[in-house]
């Protein structure tokens, strides 16, 4: 099981792959638990998550967790297969709950009524490409299998 979890290639694709992935949650993460960025910070986003969308309480915290604690996860490269079933898991959830209405495209010129899924889809590709390859070079996956 340690080896399905941990197991990787020590190469740069997985090492790129996981910093860009890591690198854009991150803020994302930053904004619902810490209030940075322009966020509103834990308490507002677990508000909103019950309250607005109508999410259980814990898939609401599971989110907040996820997209912070996930995003460290894959920059630092520890259990990297594990943070990308979870974030492929938020952002196919994203795309049921809010994106998919409004079709494919970002919401560039402010014409729709929301975001598309496009940066969605986007993240599911890198992480579903993460499964494949594991954290890569200078993860902290290869110390634990070594």
């Amino acid at each position: 099981m340690k080896n399905l979890l941990f197991q990787t290639h020590d190469d740069i694709a997985g090492l790129i792959l996981r910093i860009v992935a890591g690198g854009i949650m991150l803020p994302h993460g930053a904004q619902k638990l810490l209030g940075w960025f322009g966020g509103y910070g834990f308490n507002a986003t677990m508000q909103y998550f019950q309250n607005d969308m109508r999410l259980p309480w814990v898939i609401s915290f599971l989110i907040i967790m996820i997209e912070f604690f996930g995003a460290l996860g894959l920059i630092l490269g520890i259990a990297t297969r594990v943070w990308a079933i979870a974030l492929i898991i938020i952002m196919a959830g994203a795309i049921y709950t809010t994106c998919y209405k409004n079709g494919l495209f970002m919401n560039w010129y402010g014409n729709q009524a929301g975001e598309g899924y496009e940066y969605h889809i986007l993240i599911i590709g890198i992480c579903v490409a993460l499964l494949a390859v594991g954290g890569g070079k200078l993860s902290l996956d290869t110390i634990i299998t070594r």
